[in-house]
C-alpha cells in the first residue's frame, strides 16, 4: 500500500513582508498544511508571530492550519487559538504539567491534539497518554530557531516511537520538525513518520513549489 507523506511548509521561514504571497504559494502547491510556530521567548529563545498574524494566516489558508506552541502555560491560549483557525494544536511536553488534561482541553475545542518532544526528551515519557494523542511531533533540532542542522538520533526516535504506537494500538500520527531537506526525508518515513515539516528548505529554494512537488514524490513509498 502506497503511503502519502504530508508536507507541511513552516511559515516561519516565510517572507514576512510578502506573506499573503507565501501563503497563497503554499494554497497553490503540493503541500499539504501549514505549520505555524508560536514562540514567547521563554519557552524557547526567540519570539516569533502571534495572534494577529496567525488570524491573518486564517483568512487565506485554504488547508489545515498545524499551529505549533513554544510557548509556558499553553493552557490558557487553547480557546484562543481555537478561534483564530488552528485545526491541530500542538504542546510541549515540557512545557505541560497536566497533560492529559491539556489533551482533553484542546480536543473540547474541536481540534487535534498534538505533543512536541525536545530531542533529549525521551519516547517512553508518552507509554500512558500515547491513545490520547492524535499526533507526536519530535524536534529534530533544538526549538526555537529554523535553519539549524538535523540531529541523527531522530530516526531511531522515530522507529521507537512507531513501536510504541502500534504495540498500544493507538491511531497517533508522527511529525518531524527541524532540518528536513531532500537528504532525510525518504529516510524519515521509511523509519515511520506521517508528516514533515519544511521551513527553510522550502523557502530559501530557487522555485518552492517544485521543491513542496519534489517532497511529495521523494515520500511517496
Amino acid at each position: 500500500m502506497s503511503k502519502n507523506t504530508l508536507i507541511a511548509p513552516s511559515v516561519l521561514a516565510a517572507d514576512f513582508a510578502n506573506l499573503q504571497r507565501d501563503v497563497e504559494m503554499i494554497n497553490a502547491s503540493e503541500a499539504d498544511w501549514f505549520h505555524i510556530d508560536i514562540m514567547d521567548g521563554v519557552f524557547v529563545p526567540n519570539i516569533s508571530f502571534g495572534m494577529p498574524v496567525l488570524e491573518a494566516i486564517s483568512r487565506h489558508a485554504k488547508k489545515t492550519i498545524d499551529v505549533h506552541l513554544m510557548i509556558v502555560n499553553p493552557d490558557q491560549y487553547i480557546k484562543t487559538f481555537a478561534s483564530l483557525g488552528a485545526n491541530i494544536l500542538t504542546v510541549h511536553y515540557e512545557a505541560c504539567t497536566h497533560l492529559h488534561r491539556t489533551l482533553q482541553a484542546i480536543k473540547d475545542e474541536g481540534m487535534k491534539a498534538g505533543v512536541a518532544l525536545n530531542p533529549h526528551t525521551s519516547i517512553d515519557l508518552l507509554e500512558d497518554v500515547i491513545n490520547d494523542i492524535d499526533m507526536v511531533c519530535i524536534m529534530s533540532v533544538n526549538p526555537g530557531f529554523g535553519g539549524q542542522s538535523f540531529i541523527e538520533n531522530t530516526y531511531e526516535k522515530v522507529r521507537k516511537l512507531k513501536d510504541l504506537i502500534t504495540r498500544k494500538g493507538a491511531n497517533t500520527i508522527i511529525e518531524i520538525d527541524g532540518g528536513v531537506t531532500n537528504k532525510n526525508a525518504k529516510q524519515l518515513v521509511e523509519a515511520g513518520s506521517d508528516v514533515l515539516v519544511a521551513g527553510s528548505f522550502v523557502f530559501k529554494a530557487e522555485n518552492p513549489t517544485q521543491t513542496i512537488a519534489n517532497l511529495k514524490e521523494l515520500t511517496a513509498l
